[in-house]
């Protein structure tokens, strides 16, 4: 009983939350651009069972909403999955104008995924804790296409790298001497560091991502010092608070992280 409770938490908690629309979802990320300097990506969080047409309207919406909102450096990040891995879907997004990046999920939906971008033309999140993504970053390495480098939520289906944070920059070495940019998406310092360093001596463009309500001072202070924009990530929709919750309750330390961090003189 216990378990079940605890398992319907992040929607009954979700569902007593304000959901913003696009147009409000883009005037927040209008605000958060003008007051740091941020570039922006927007990405909607979608209910398990919305429809994909639903789900592909409400990131159009989103891309007309950041249009009007010009000029600001933005792009939408898109999850596959909720919209079927429809072609014509995400081609109907990218017809606004917006520059896409498509989120990674589960190691098993990757190729299908990594196929879409190449498609489209469209950037990808690679994550660092898949094996695989060493080699998918040698094959994007030439292309044209953004590239955001996270540690990744889903464990690798052959086994996690025992150093995570070795495996992450083997990720970036693999990228590092590409002309396309590669976003640095970590809120490590450490990490933060040593990944753009990477990049800086092999000229490559490179970002620091950041997202929404994770600790943001010390990963920013890096970018700063290294004079390296910073992109930050801004979900919304129906299913952001959910998961939000839902990574609170897994990992209890990022609310005290974050209230540390806000606070800290």
């Amino acid at each position: 009983m216990l378990r079940t409770a605890r398992n319907a938490l992040p929607d009954v908690l979700g569902a007593c939350l304000p959901i913003q629309s696009s147009q409000a979802a883009a005037s927040a990320c209008a605000r958060i651009a003008a007051t740091t300097n941020a570039r922006i990506t927007l990405g909607y969080f979608a209910q398990p069972d919305e429809e994909h047409a639903a789900v592909a309207q409400a990131f159009i919406e989103a891309a007309r909403a950041l249009s009007e909102l010009q000029p600001i450096d933005a792009e939408l990040a898109v999850k596959a999955p909720p919209l079927g891995f429809d072609p014509a879907l995400l081609e109907s997004i990218a017809a606004e104008g917006i520059p896409l990046i498509l989120d990674a999920l589960t190691p098993g939906q990757a190729p299908q995924t990594l196929a879409l971008s190449e498609a489209l033309g469209s950037g990808i999140a690679l994550p660092a804790r898949w094996r695989r993504s060493v080699d998918d970053a040698r094959i994007l390495r030439e292309k044209a296409c953004r590239i955001r480098v996270i540690k990744g939520e889903w464990a690798d289906p052959d086994d996690d790298p025992e150093d995570a944070a070795k495996a992450y920059l083997d990720v970036v070495r693999a990228l590092a001497g590409r002309t396309a940019p590669v976003e640095v998406a970590t809120h490590d310092p450490q990490l933060a560091e040593a990944a753009l360093a990477i990049l800086a001596a092999s000229g490559t463009p490179a970002e620091l991502g950041q997202l929404r309500g994770l600790p943001q001072r010390r990963s920013r202070a890096v970018a700063l010092r290294r004079n390296v924009p910073v992109r930050y990530y801004y979900p919304y929709g129906p299913g952001w608070w959910p998961y939000a919750i839902e990574q609170a309750l897994r990992k209890p330390y990022l609310p005290v992280w974050a209230l540390r961090d806000r606070f800290a003189r």
